[in-house]
């Protein structure tokens, strides 16, 4: 792991820390469906400049994305998980190229009210029973995914409500979800290479760092199908919260 050092830039013990930190947001991953970017990017931008978190982020999603991926893609609600991930593949590049150009306390500002947003929509009345969204609401959705996975690596905030309002089974919900991440995560790898801020060293680092997220997921998957719905749910809600909280903290 010494020989690394010049590579990653990372010290040993550094590096360690950011395998914790990644098995421990793939296990929320695995168990809600969502918020391994949510947790992972701000704490790797302790250890990385903001943007290669950003990027490190997109690329950990996408080695991820293809795990159990004929089984997500069976239980999602492709009516409209299909839609918003190509329209969220399509505004990504937006997203990367304001990152690009914005500055550091600027994007910190936006990703909160972002993540508030977030939070504040989750804990609205459920639609009704049967409802369907309305392609407006799919093409928001996908729009403010795409940019959000650009800018932040961040493609939930837009896509967890939109499903979590749904009288929807927690597994279809679930699946939804991971379904259009991982599109997002193609789109989010192309329009990094694209800029030219996917560097040789994050993707040597996501490599490295595959084995712990894929445990972490692993581990979360497992206790997926063994919590109630409505515990379920309560859960997501916590980790929203946590991430508007933070956000909030780290403005401040």
């Amino acid at each position: 792991m010494t020989d690394l050092h010049p590579i990653l830039g990372l010290a040993p013990l550094t590096l360690v820390g950011a395998a914790a930190m990644t098995f421990g947001a793939a296990f929320v991953r695995g168990l809600t469906g969502f918020g391994m970017a949510i947790i992972l990017v701000p704490l790797l931008g302790l250890i990385i400049p903001p943007t290669q978190a950003v990027v490190l982020g997109i690329l950990l999603q996408l080695l991820i994305g293809p795990v159990g991926l004929g089984l997500i893609h069976a239980d999602a609600d492709r009516a409209t998980a299909l839609p918003i991930g190509l329209i969220a593949m399509v505004t990504t590049p937006i997203g990367m190229a304001v990152l690009d150009v914005t500055r550091p306390d600027v994007a910190r500002l936006l990703i909160t009210v972002v993540a508030v947003g977030a939070f504040v929509a989750v804990l609205l009345p459920k639609q009704p029973e049967g409802h369907r969204p309305g392609r407006g609401a799919v093409i928001g959705t996908g729009i403010a995914s795409g940019i959000l996975t650009g800018f932040a690596a961040m493609p939930g905030p837009p896509v967890v409500p939109f499903y979590l309002r749904r009288r929807l089974d927690p597994k279809t919900a679930r699946a939804s979800m991971l379904l259009i991440f991982f599109l997002t995560a193609i789109a989010g790898t192309a329009a990094a290479l694209w800029v030219g801020i996917a560097t040789q060293r994050l993707f040597l680092l996501a490599l490295l760092l595959f084995v712990p997220m894929w445990l972490g997921n692993r581990v979360g998957g497992r206790q997926f199908g063994r919590v109630p719905p409505h515990v379920w749910q309560a859960m997501v809600a916590v980790v929203l919260g946590i991430a508007a909280i933070s956000a909030v903290v780290r403005v401040i």
